[in-house]
């Protein structure tokens, strides 16, 4: 068993879901690696670049990012997104993203007291405790890297209403990088339109539709946990 797969071994495997309706119009891929592989052949101007950095959204998009990474030669860092509220329903919501070790939170959300008052003051301190921890193990005393005016190629396992990509996109602007390069094995035609409109690229390999669930494009759709990103990111 190779070192990667050993990383990985305690990750749970979920069932393949069949593709109802899709048959003929896109191969899904084997498992999240081979998306990553496939994906990085697809970023090769990036290979070996020392203003390069790649940052996998956790979870879906760590194991391809992983790949992407190592094929390229290019460092690796994550992403993580906290959901805090939808204040207009589904399609809208604000956000606490942990970029590369880097708190923002949208300017949406009002400033917090320092001593918690009411309920939302709680749940949006308990979320961010919570946010804070999961960065803590997922990094792993890894230092993060610093991202001011470095490419930035930002990797998910695929692209279904756009809305996590968003947030990230939002996120990074803050952090002042020369671009931000948005990818994905696999996207819906109207997530990837609406990407195309706020990243200063988009790459993706296959826009399948009817689209469905990301996860129905992956033969293995497992992903790891917390704890193996860790494992990975060294």
């Amino acid at each position: 068993m190779s070192e990667d797969n050993q990383l990985l071994s305690g990750v749970k495997r979920l069932p393949s879901d069949s593709v109802a309706g899709a048959t003929g119009q896109a191969a899904r891929f084997p498992d999240l690696r081979t998306g990553g592989r496939d994906l990085a052949r697809a970023l090769e101007e990036f290979r070996g670049r020392e203003d390069v950095v790649v940052l996998g959204l956790v979870l879906g998009g760590v194991l391809v990012a992983f790949e992407v990474a190592k094929n390229l030669g290019v460092p690796l860092d994550f992403v993580i997104i906290r959901r805090l509220l939808a204040p207009q329903g589904p399609g809208s919501q604000v956000c606490a993203v942990n970029v590369a070790g880097s708190l923002v939170i949208d300017e949406e959300l009002k400033p917090r007291p320092v001593v918690p008052e009411s309920a939302l003051d709680y749940y949006v301190s308990d979320a961010l405790d919570d946010l804070a921890g999961r960065e803590r193990v997922c990094r792993g005393g890894r230092p993060a890297v610093n991202l001011g005016q470095k490419t930035i190629l930002l990797v998910d396992c695929g692209i279904r209403t756009g809305l996590t990509m968003r947030a990230a996109i939002s996120a990074l602007r803050r952090k002042e990088p020369a671009q931000i390069v948005a990818a994905a094995p696999v996207a819906s035609a109207e997530a990837r339109a609406a990407i195309e409109a706020i990243a200063d690229k988009v790459v993706c390999l296959k826009s399948p539709e009817p689209f469905g669930h990301v996860g129905l494009w992956y033969k293995d759709f497992s992903r790891p946990g917390d704890h193996q990103v860790s494992e990975l990111l060294r």
